[in-house]
């Protein structure tokens, strides 16, 4: 069965242009990959019936999937806005993680109380190799936390990053996902049929140009 969840936040993130998809004109990302898809969920911030989807489905998903979650943690920078709001509406404690420690005052790394024996749920806008979210918890793990898991806005589905949460044993649940995206982008008209294989290949092996062809 169709996750209505999943095509209700693909298709907000098409309107509002949070999520571009350009298989004949690339992306280049920073890792120098050429990339058909470029996200960027911040934008969700800004228009509020948007926000208010995916900040109640974030807080669904973590009742549902992390019942015992104590504790909200965002990523820096783009996860701290919806942990906020997250954690808001689930009535719990909210805090997020610095990409490093300060080198000031304290030296936190760790914003807000350091949740020592917490159960914690990692919230983060965007998964692709899932490098900046494992980083976050490790540091959470380093300070005694419980990390339960992430919840997150969307994901890729890219093998490197399924592979590294595996590694890190680590579970993520994301709204929406590549394939619901590419799959109401055609239904929609922002990409054609043709299409379809060529974004599909790419997430299959991004390093590999040859999706291009």
């Amino acid at each position: 069965m169709e996750n209505k969840l999943a095509v209700e936040v693909a298709k907000n993130l098409l309107k509002i242009k949070a999520v571009f998809l350009k298989p004949n004109d690339p992306f280049t990302w920073a890792s120098g990959i050429k990339s058909p898809i470029y996200c960027d969920n911040r934008l969700t911030l800004s228009y509020p019936e948007v926000r208010k989807v995916v900040e109640n489905g974030l807080a669904e998903t973590i009742k549902t999937f992390y019942p015992t979650c104590e504790v909200v943690i965002g990523t820096s920078t783009a996860g701290i806005a919806h942990a906020a709001y997250v954690s808001d509406i689930l009535n719990q404690p909210m805090g997020y993680v610095r990409g490093g420690a300060k080198d000031h005052g304290r030296g936190n790394q760790i914003e807000g109380v350091v949740p020592v024996g917490k159960n914690v749920v990692v919230v983060e806008d965007l998964i692709s190799t899932a490098g900046s979210a494992i980083e976050v918890i490790n540091v959470l793990r380093e300070a005694g936390a419980n990390v339960l898991g992430i919840a997150s806005i969307f994901t890729y589905g890219l093998q490197k990053g399924i592979d590294r949460l595996a590694e890190a044993n680590v579970e993520n649940h994301s709204l929406s996902n590549f394939e619901t995206l590419v799959k109401v982008a055609a239904e929609e008209n922002y990409i054609s049929e043709a299409d379809i294989a060529k974004i599909l290949k790419f997430q299959k092996n991004p390093s590999d140009p040859s999706w291009m062809d």
